[in-house]
């Protein structure tokens, strides 16, 4: 039994075409009972009639709240534990699901469909911007990661709801979500698919929404593994200490050297913090599983 979820904010343009296609999938599918849950999302347009009309159950925000927060309230009132996240403009495939559930019954906690194709790739701001993102989202995991924040993916409601308060509200949903699985062990698994073009106007404000997802990189280490961020810290403020002795031999100048000095010291006390919250991090746990 699955429930899928679609988060919708104005998405009249492809709504009706993404439930009539997710209701293809689900038409053969061996489950004998399936929901479609749209959680409109303080829609101004036709959103939540046309959800409804399609046959799809309809959650309603009284005013627009955030991507990931409409994810939640669907992940709530979901009936059932398989639980499958799609957007509704069609820029993912439905015909993919029954793939990932596949995958997802081989024992994985969750499983992502990667996006591939071009317009995946998108801009030519989008790509820098993601590739950093990317690095500091694999730095955090210490594994290879294909899409941090692909927006099809199925996973365990019952597994999640114990997440559910530590992850972001907004877009970076689904990056906190990545990251808070893996930090914490979890088995989760990418499948390749195909990324479509939007339908519709798309809500993604990339330079606002990237420094959010940042935020939530950052707070995430700090919550899971804060020991791996004071070492990423200490190891630049110790490069910047070594240039400072370097640049002070080639030069002859005091500064420089002083600035070694301080910045050496800066890192035997960033290193000190990270062991501390650490320590901090492993009581909490210790304390919350007793």
């Amino acid at each position: 039994m699955i429930s899928l979820v679609i988060p919708a904010f104005n998405e009249a343009d492809g709504l009706q075409r993404t439930i009539e296609s997710l209701q293809a999938v689900l038409a053969r599918l061996p489950e004998p009972e399936s929901e479609i849950l749209v959680v409109d999302d303080g829609s101004h347009d036709e959103t939540g009639r046309i959800a409804a009309a399609a046959g799809a159950t309809v959650i309603r925000h009284p005013h627009n709240v955030g991507y990931g927060q409409a994810l939640k309230s669907g992940i709530l009132a979901a009936r059932h534990d398989t639980i499958v996240i799609i957007d509704a403009d069609l820029t993912y495939p439905a015909a993919a699901i029954p793939d990932l559930l596949a995958e997802f019954r081989q024992g994985f906690d969750m499983v992502v469909g990667a996006r591939t194709g071009h317009h995946y790739e998108g801009s030519m701001f989008k790509g820098p911007l993601r590739t950093i993102l990317k690095f500091l989202v694999e730095f955090s995991a210490g594994r290879s990661i294909p899409d941090a924040n692909s927006g099809l993916r199925v996973f365990s409601r019952q597994t999640i709801r114990g997440y559910l308060p530590h992850l972001c509200n907004t877009f970076s949903f689904t990056t906190s979500l990545t990251l808070a699985y893996m930090l914490t062990g979890r088995f989760v698994s990418y499948l390749p698919i195909p990324y479509h073009e939007r339908i519709g106007k798309t809500k993604v404000r990339l330079f606002a929404d990237s420094l959010r997802t940042l935020q939530y990189i950052v707070q995430a280490i700090i919550y899971y593994n804060p020991l791996k961020l004071f070492l990423l810290l200490t190891i630049i403020t110790v490069a910047l200490s070594i240039a400072g002795f370097v640049t002070a031999a080639l030069t002859g100048l005091h500064a420089p050297y002083f600035l070694g000095v301080g910045g050496l010291l800066m890192a035997i006390v960033v290193f000190a913090l990270g062991l501390i919250a650490d320590l901090l991090r492993q009581i909490l746990v210790r304390t919350g599983s007793e």
